[in-house]
């Protein structure tokens, strides 16, 4: 399953995560594309449908496509598209689908259910899995995003 998701992260270095409804896990809020869409074109439209977020397509960074357990329909693999955002002042606001959305930090994740694409990617908290490039070892949501989007 091919879907499209946000590593929208705040000045307090923390990941904005959803729960969809009728779901347990927290997930980067995003989703499946419509016909005719680019991934950058999928994540712009679920952002304002989930969130009332308004992000262009062009201005949004790939950093990667991403591979991991899909976290609602146990034995398939989701394949997500991801990106990073900066989201300005704009406040998300529970929208189409969501039942809840959570500001996380590392920390917070070990008392949550987090999808697998999350977890693994971008809320690790054991140093060998902070982002290891070029000697650094990221200990922060940022850093990472930075160091993934060169």
């Amino acid at each position: 399953m091919r879907v499209s998701a946000a590593v929208i992260v705040n000045e307090r270095d923390e990941l904005l995560l959803v729960r969809k409804a009728g779901t347990t896990a927290f997930m980067q809020p995003g989703g499946k594309p419509e016909p005719g869409e680019s991934p950058s074109q999928t994540l712009s439209r679920e952002l304002w449908e989930e969130l009332g977020i308004s992000v262009d397509a062009e201005a949004l960074r790939p950093l990667g496509s991403y591979t991991a357990a899909a976290a609602n329909e146990p034995g398939f693999l989701v394949v997500a598209d991801v990106f990073a955002t900066d989201i300005g002042a704009q406040q998300p606001v529970i929208g189409a689908e969501i039942e809840e959305l959570r500001w996380v930090t590392r920390e917070d994740a070990d008392g949550l259910e987090i999808a697998p694409l999350a977890r693994e990617n971008f809320l690790r908290a054991e140093p060998r899995y902070r982002g290891q490039a070029a000697g650094c070892v990221c200990t922060s949501v940022s850093k990472l995003v930075a160091l993934r989007s060169r």
